[in-house]
């Protein structure tokens, strides 16, 4: 993945962005809350995909604060300006709290703009929690509506999401 330009991201973004040591793009709110996000390469064989993953790393509890999204947007912006390759995104399961994340996600990453340049796909996935007892998670795919593969990628993400669903207990 080639590394985000700050000067880029910080030009839009609400909230000064950072990369830590860790190699995590790192942010604090005005609340002073610490926010982390990194892209981790999935194995697909088909296509090359990340995993967006946004942390509260302080599990703290955070007021509704719209520069939030608007720093995370320019994040994701600037992956795809240079990386056009396709995002995946999982709730977290913390607190069962999955379906309120994955619905303030997309409200973040469904305004206008983003859903002219951007098929966002998202469903939810019969998984199993800590306890072992079946749970609800959400995963979303992001792509370009540019990118030269994208029918074959949502067919084949569909495809996966159908077939992981098949060979889990629902709730």
């Amino acid at each position: 993945m080639n590394t985000l330009n700050l000067e880029m991201v910080n030009s839009h973004a609400e909230y000064q962005v950072f990369l830590s040591q860790t190699g995590k793009y790192v942010f604090k709110t005005d609340y002073n809350i610490l926010y982390a996000v990194d892209f981790e390469l999935d194995d697909n064989p088909y296509y090359t995909a990340y995993w967006f993953n946004l942390t509260n790393p302080e599990h703290t509890k955070s007021p509704g604060d719209t520069k939030i999204a608007q720093t995370v947007i320019c994040i994701i912006e600037e992956f795809f300006r240079l990386n056009p390759e396709v995002l995946l995104y999982m709730c977290s399961t913390d607190n069962g709290q999955q379906a309120q994340r994955a619905r303030l996600f997309l409200r973040w990453f469904n305004g206008y703009e983003q859903q002219k340049r951007y098929l966002i796909r998202s469903t939810e996935v019969n998984g199993i929690g800590t306890d072992g007892k079946a749970i609800k998670e959400y995963v979303a795919l992001i792509v370009p509506r540019v990118h030269p593969l994208l029918d074959e990628i949502v067919e084949r993400f569909d495809d996966e999401v159908q077939m992981f669903n098949d060979n889990k207990p629902s709730e």
